[in-house]
């Protein structure tokens, strides 16, 4: 029989070999042991950070070396298959001012379009604003995607987002016939319109239209509204074709009432689809995460359906890609690399972690199966009672949450319409009252990273997961620009991580009581600790900056052999990292915007989310979910900034530390640096030139906080933050005062 999939592993002999080179810091820490009792405390603590950082260097280790890919082909799905499995696809959106909707209407769109048997598809939208103008822009979009669909069939389009196809004109050849020229202006017109008719509805206007549809609109407000549930397109013909069903979920909303975030909306789209299309498959996106593959289906399901057994692929992941990114990723936040080396390693243990979108999951696996035969036995035979504690008191849902579990569903057939009442009632916010969802059974709660904590419970079953890498790239979003989007982003996911570790769901609990993989926990563990390592890196930056304020030595002497050692470690990560960045065909420049940015983010969104998730923990405050702004990729866009690459502020509280940190290290090296003039003069020895450089290159990371402190506007650190930071200041100031 035709493979679906091929297993390929990856030979990194040469990375193995560069690994253990690094692992040279262990000499470091040798030499700290043995010279411990002939140097003050300062050694003691450099020694402890310099142990962490050993020990998550072999996390990284152990995350890299079983490098494993897969390739797949999707041209012998039909010859395996003639009746290709259905598949749901749910898009999650939140805001329409950080999400505009004709970001959310171009993923839709290039969705509706996919290579996949369109009565065998329904994309579900999740709006958990209940905004009008997102409902308005759907309806919009269905009209529109009646003549985008058709033309991307007709002409083999490769990119269906709108948004990406018409950036650019057809290039002229032979080949582009006038027919196809006056078809792609009168779409491209067409489209232009759609996004006329999108950025220009006002709420009071569009109201009236769109409570045709749904007299709910009526009486919503944000955090305070029923559910509402609309079948905005159904293809009724089952044709194949028509466009995909397209259905507008918005969860009902009480101001008393916890959402669960994310994983709540991801919930109500579980059980909405459930009673109404019940696909055995569902593929889940971010609004702004368009499909930049047209066979992006077609792959998923080669590596769900073309495995002998079920349990080596409980979901598959795409990697998070980027569209208009800007150049030598000046954020730091589009993890080419990490992505390109850590997702293969991950591959040859029990696979690579959920992310949150771009993910092809088993239905069955999020209603909480085990790997195995279907357990019809289990399940099938509770009581009705017993049936409800698990899925709620919706028969619908549960009969079709039965069918999936016990191996049997192949999703419901058209007429939408009879089952939207059905649907409005899983969607009330005190459905989950009493069940098991969030804790057995669909997306976990207790986490605003709900992504990683359900990703975990997966493995921790014993599923295995797969990476989902064709070319061209599956999905393709946008990265947050811009200081505050980019911080906002790692906090977020920081305070949820920390949230998981200190939970009885972390990833060494799963070990022991579960069947995830030591390996798999290691691996997981390379994530979990970032809020950990806030506090180690933290205390290294300042190491230097004590030692030339108190005139104190961490390093040794230059004159010293011993210097020998941290200087060829400094050279040896450095080169290391950087041939990793070239590897991947990026530039110098990228490789340290990643590198300084590495040491903003932790010692500014990673710090400030493990506090703020031990305040949430200690019970002496809320998490709140932040959603990071979305823009479409522009030349001169972000945040009313003329340098979308240039570093901006606002007044949070996450540019605080570092701003302490880099006024703590401007001090120490102005201050350094005359005590070394007074102390040449009059013979005596001064800070090493070791502490002076450490010093340089913490300070020379934070450049764009050095910057701001003369920038105006967003590019400039507002006094509110400086102030703040000044108190910190002063404590350490005092402190090497003392020492």
């Amino acid at each position: 029989m035709l493979p679906l999939q091929e297993r390929v592993p990856l030979k990194n002999s040469l990375q193995k070999l560069s690994d253990v080179l690094v692992l040279s810091l262990l000499s470091l820490l040798a030499y700290r042991l043995i010279s411990l009792h002939r140097h003050a405390h300062i050694w003691l603590i450099a020694f402890t950070c310099e142990s962490w950082f050993t020990f998550v260097w072999l996390l990284y280790m152990n995350a890299k070396w079983t490098r494993v890919t897969y390739k797949t082909f999707p041209q012998h799905l039909s010859e395996i298959y003639h009746d290709l499995p259905a598949v749901d696809v749910f898009v999650t959106t939140a805001d329409p001012t950080l999400e505009p909707p004709i970001i959310t209407a171009n993923t839709v769109l290039s969705l509706l379009a996919v290579e996949y048997p369109f009565h065998k598809l329904s994309c579900y939208v999740s709006d958990d604003a209940a905004s009008p103008i997102t409902f308005y822009s759907l309806v919009e979009s269905a009209k529109f995607a009646k003549l985008w669909v058709p033309f991307c069939k007709k002409h083999n389009v490769r990119v269906r987002a709108p948004s990406v196809y018409f950036s650019t004109e057809p290039q002229p050849s032979h080949s582009l016939s006038s027919d196809y020229m006056r078809e792609w202006r009168r779409i491209k017109d067409e489209y232009e319109e759609l996004i006329r008719r999108i950025e220009t509805a006002n709420e009071d206007q569009i109201l009236p239209r769109v409570a045709d549809g749904s007299k709910d609109f009526l009486k919503t407000e944000r955090g305070d509204h029923p559910s509402m549930v609309e079948v905005i397109w159904e293809n009724k013909e089952g044709s194949e074709d028509g466009v995909p069903h397209l259905i507008y979920v918005a969860r009902e909303k009480r101001p008393k009432h916890s959402h669960q975030y994310k994983a709540g909306a991801m919930n109500v789209l579980t059980r909405v689809s459930g009673v109404m299309t019940n696909a055995p498959f569902i593929l889940n996106v971010d609004c702004d995460m368009f499909a930049n593959n047209p066979e992006v289906v077609l792959h998923g399901m080669c590596l769900l359906l073309g495995v002998d057994d079920e349990v080596f692929s409980g979901f598959a992941q795409a990697p998070q890609q980027f569209y208009g990114a800007l150049k030598d990723d000046p954020f730091g936040n589009q993890l080419v690399v990490l992505s390109k080396k850590i997702m293969p390693g991950l591959q040859g243990l029990q696979g690579p972690y959920y992310v949150g979108t771009g993910c092809f999951h088993r239905r069955k696996v999020i209603y909480g199966s085990p790997p195995g035969p279907p357990s019809i036995e289990k399940r099938g035979n509770l009581s009705c009672e017993e049936l409800e504690m698990i899925y709620g008191n919706s028969l619908e849902f549960v009969e079709s949450a039965l069918q999936i579990t016990s191996g049997y569903g192949k999703g419901l057939p058209a007429n939408l319409s009879s089952r939207v009442e059905a649907a409005k009632k899983v969607a009330d916010c005190a459905y989950e009252f009493n069940t098991s969802c969030g804790r057995e059974i669909g997306w976990f709660y207790g986490s605003i990273t709900e992504d990683n904590v359900t990703g975990l419970r997966i493995h921790s079953m014993g599923w295995r997961s797969i990476s989902m890498t064709p070319e061209p790239p599956a999905f393709l979003g946008c990265a947050p620009t811009g200081g505050p989007a980019s911080l906002t982003q790692f906090k977020r996911w920081v305070t949820g991580l920390v949230e998981i570790l200190l939970s009885r769901r972390n990833p060494i609990l799963a070990v022991m009581e579960e069947k995830l993989m030591l390996r798999q926990c290691l691996a997981y563990l390379l994530i979990h600790v970032w809020p950990l390592r806030s506090v180690f890196e933290l205390c290294y930056a300042l190491i230097p900056a004590y030692c030339l304020l108190a005139d104190s030595a961490f390093l040794p002497k230059a004159s010293e052999l011993g210097f020998l050692v941290p200087m060829a470690l400094f050279l040896i990560y450095n080169v290391y990292t950087l041939t990793e960045y070239f590897q991947y065909g990026l530039s110098i420049r990228a490789w340290w915007n990643n590198q300084r940015m590495q040491r903003i983010y932790a010692q500014t969104s990673w710090l400030l989310g493990f506090f703020s998730a031990l305040l949430k923990i200690l019970g002496f405050s809320e998490t709140i979910f932040e959603v990071s702004r979305k823009d479409q990729p522009k030349p001169t866009d972000v945040t009313g900034a003329e340098d979308p690459g240039r570093f901006t502020f606002d007044s949070s509280p996450v540019f605080v530390s570092g701003t302490a940190v880099m006024l703590i290290n401007l001090i120490a090296l102005v201050v350094g640096s005359m005590r070394v003039l007074w102390q040449a003069e009059a013979g005596e020895l001064g800070p090493g030139i070791g502490e002076f450089v450490c010093s340089a290159w913490v300070l020379l990371s934070f450049w764009p906080f050095v910057r701001g402190l003369v920038g105006r506007g967003s590019y400039g650190i507002p006094w509110s933050v400086i102030f703040k930071a000044a108190v910190p200041v002063c404590f350490f100031l005092q402190m090497c005062r003392n020492a």
